[in-house]
């Protein structure tokens, strides 16, 4: 049984050291980053002792908490400008608490019936918001397991035998070179493998050309290939650029081609009235999935398989367990899912949803898309720095001079000063911003680009 007064006391000291620690990271005054080699922060989080012999206390637990706090990654932090987590919002933190004790596995709907419920809310809120007011969904953990569903009721709408007697050795994905590596990772997990991936053209800034397309219903893949899907990204994880939706949902529709929406990261901007446009055409889609724990504030993990047709999803898996289906079992959505044990999503969604409203949510999305851009406008200013193209989303890549970028990045990493990405552009290195914090503002920008100019000369690196 719990000890309630032992409980009350240690959440007591989580909600301090929490607030302690966002508060410290909202205003920017400690490291960004820690990396801290394993073997040394083990000893210094005295982990082996703790696990072999317990004996952990309310008292110890701050101590061990304050610790471990200080020693990751702060993503509340004005110069956290990396990989494309949410930055969490405080109402979503709280799911993650109720979770925690509650611990309803809401995929049977008699393991959690509340949960389930706002998870069909969550979902009929979205369902709506990309154009599908006759579709159906479910929310699972993380994008790589939402884009492996899509494809999944994909296959079962081209080759249903699938399923039963193994997959057809003709089927091919369409896909730009910049789509997610979660998509050619499906095509091995699915049984086609990754030479079942064919390559769209594109444009000189990897987005897929459209005009192009028609060459590949001429014979392109070579006979007797029929296509599963065509995936498009909104946005394209590397660049942050948006494909044309409405050109590629046009072509499939006119060839039949099942038309699959990457929207996990861009997905979001249908909340924001300025950058709706970029998403024009999504209502075409077959799937679509869109992450929470990207631009919605939700902590990770919550991503939303969506399709067009309700019964689209529920032929993506056939499944066969007594101890699960029997009889009619009325609201389960474990038949949608590869997870059986699945946690309550939707509550994370929806809790943020309740808390900052739709509009909220959208003015997020907006400000961190006007953040990236006033990087650009920034940096475009200076002597020596490369800007590819004019952003779309909060994604911005870039190089300064002929310094080795990489080494860029790690000097900064190293100092704690500032945290990005890198990723290759048309085959060249470029340092990467993704704006993800409410915290970033042109002062953190231009302290930035001071920096980079800064480690960059030949006497800041002797």
């Amino acid at each position: 049984m719990w000890d309630i007064a032992e409980f009350a006391e240690a959440a007591g000291a989580t909600v301090d050291e929490l607030a302690a620690y966002v508060e410290e990271s909202q205003r920017g005054t400690a490291r960004v980053i820690r990396r801290t080699p394993p073997r040394e922060l083990a000893e210094k989080l005295g982990l082996g002792e703790l696990i072999r012999k317990g004996g952990m206390t309310p008292e110890t637990y701050r101590e061990f908490l304050r610790t471990f706090l200080d020693e990751g990654t702060r993503l509340h932090h004005p110069a956290y400008l990396a990989h494309q987590s949410a930055v969490p919002d405080f109402p979503a933190a709280l799911a993650d608490f109720i979770h925690g004790a509650i611990n309803n596995p809401m995929a049977v709907y008699e393991m959690g019936a509340a949960s389930a419920t706002v998870e069909f809310e969550v979902l009929r809120w979205m369902l709506e918001k990309v154009g599908f007011p006759e579709g159906g969904g479910v929310l699972t953990h993380g994008g790589s397991l939402a884009n492996l569903t899509a494809l999944l009721a994909a296959r079962a709408r081209v080759a249903p035998e699938a399923w039963e007697d193994g997959v057809p050795d003709d089927l091919v994905i369409l896909a730009p070179p910049s789509a997610h590596y979660s998509v050619s990772r499906a095509a091995a997990i699915l049984g086609l493998g990754r030479r079942a991936m064919v390559a769209l053209p594109t444009d000189d800034l990897g987005r897929i050309d459209v005009a192009r397309l028609p060459s590949i219903s001429d014979g392109e893949l070579g006979a007797g290939r029929r296509v599963m899907c065509l995936v498009a990204g909104a946005c394209a994880t590397g660049t942050g650029l948006y494909d044309d939706l409405r050109g590629i949902g046009e072509w499939c529709r006119a060839n039949g081609v099942w038309f699959h929406v990457d929207g996990a990261h861009g997905a979001s901007a249908l909340l924001s009235p300025e950058h709706r446009h970029l998403l024009d055409g999504i209502e075409l889609a077959d799937s679509v999935i869109w992450d929470a724990h990207k631009m919605l504030r939700t902590s990770a993990l919550a991503a939303a398989v969506l399709v067009r047709r309700e019964a689209d999803i529920d032929a993506a898996f056939q499944q066969d367990a007594s101890y699960l289906f029997y009889g009619d079992q009325g609201f389960d959505l474990i038949g949608r899912t590869v997870e059986c044990t699945k946690a309550e999503l939707g509550l994370k969604i929806f809790m943020n949803l309740a808390w900052r409203g739709e509009h909220g949510l959208g003015e997020h999305v907006a400000t961190r898309y006007a953040t990236a851009h006033r990087f650009w406008q920034l940096a475009r200013q200076r002597p020596g720095f490369e800007l590819p193209y004019e952003p779309e989303s909060n994604i911005v890549c870039f190089r300064y001079g002929q310094a080795d970028q990489a080494a860029l990045r790690e000097r900064m990493m190293a100092d704690g000063t500032f945290h990005l990405t890198s990723t290759e552009f048309n085959g060249v290195r470029h340092l990467r911003v993704t704006v993800m914090s409410p915290n970033t503002d042109d002062d953190t920008l231009v302290a930035l680009l001071d920096e980079i100019e800064r480690i960059a000369t030949p006497t800041a690196q002797s």
